[in-house]
């Protein structure tokens, strides 16, 4: 499936779920922004406001791994929040592992310090590694979307 136009990566988390976008033509990702409400239907009212701006070709959602490569325990409520992403919105969802996104981020993070740290950066950050995992990788490309 090729997919073209704009793409709107997720870090979903139990807490916040940070956003990125990026555009198919230039591969790149950037840091959009995060959602932090803990109900579904606001998350989703939410992302209802992303996807009326930006018009997504599709979704990228990453699922996360243990070091090991076995499934994290929020996996199974990162791939559910994926199924309703795409039936709500009507538009495909691939997964990327993003093992280890958080930390990078994390990482990258306190290096830079350019400014206080705010709630949602780091989350923000994951989802754009994220979506550039996505970009960076052919094989990525050629997966069946959920």
């Amino acid at each position: 499936m090729t997919v073209r136009g704009t793409l709107i990566g997720f870090d979903y988390g139990e807490r916040r779920i940070g956003v990125s976008v990026g555009e198919t033509s230039i591969r790149i990702a950037n840091p959009l922004g995060h959602i932090d409400a803990a109900a579904n239907e606001r998350r989703f009212e939410e992302i209802a406001k992303i996807v009326d701006e930006w018009k997504p070709a599709a979704f990228v959602l990453g699922l996360p791994h243990h070091a090991d490569g076995s499934p994290h325990e929020v996996a199974r409520l990162a791939q559910k929040f994926g199924r309703r992403l795409g039936a709500r919105f009507r538009l495909p969802v691939f997964y990327v592992d993003e093992t280890l996104t958080s930390a990078t981020a994390e990482s990258q993070l306190e290096h830079a310090r350019t400014r206080e740290r705010r709630p949602g950066d780091v989350d923000a950050l994951a989802a754009t590694y994220i979506l550039q995992s996505w970009f960076d990788s052919p094989e990525a490309h050629g997966e069946t979307a959920a």
